[in-house]
């Protein structure tokens, strides 16, 4: 003859600590799911803005190395893909936040389609890895405002 016998039930105190520990991270993770899909660069006289994401900020136009921005294709050129993350959210078809490249470069990056890429390095000692749609464009307007 086999016996059952059930566990005490956990307290309300078990569930406050997960739900606790639950609720800012799926928080975190929803947020950086519409970051993905939402996250925007202005480019004003002033500088560069990116809108959205836990790693958006204004670069000054001043900071940027507009000589050496390039339009860059990853799956070409791998030297410039994001590898180890120091500071970030790295998802498969996202990655944001502080990285270093393969070839050892400090880099904030906002990658979502590889083959659409803004690379940008600033005086401040690290570059701009930024997916940005029509990127002869965004690029044309950066150098603008260095000028």
């Amino acid at each position: 003859m086999n016996q059952v016998f059930p566990m005490v039930p956990a307290s309300a105190k078990a569930l406050w600590v997960m739900a606790v520990i639950l609720v800012p991270l799926i928080s975190l993770l929803g947020y950086s799911a519409y970051a993905s899909r939402h996250t925007k660069f202005e480019v004003s006289e002033s500088g560069l803005r990116i809108h959205g994401g836990l790693y958006g900020r204004t670069i000054p136009a001043e900071s940027l190395v507009c000589s050496g921005a390039k339009a860059v294709d990853l799956k070409a050129d791998p030297s410039l893909k994001p590898g180890l993350k120091t500071n970030g959210i790295g998802l498969p078809g996202y990655q944001a936040g502080w990285f270093h490249l393969k070839n050892g470069e400090k880099a904030l990056v906002f990658l979502t389609d590889r083959s659409s890429v803004a690379y940008i390095p600033t005086r401040e000692g690290y570059s701009l890895v930024l997916s940005v749609k029509n990127v002869p464009v965004f690029l044309n307007s950066i150098r603008d405002i260095c000028r």
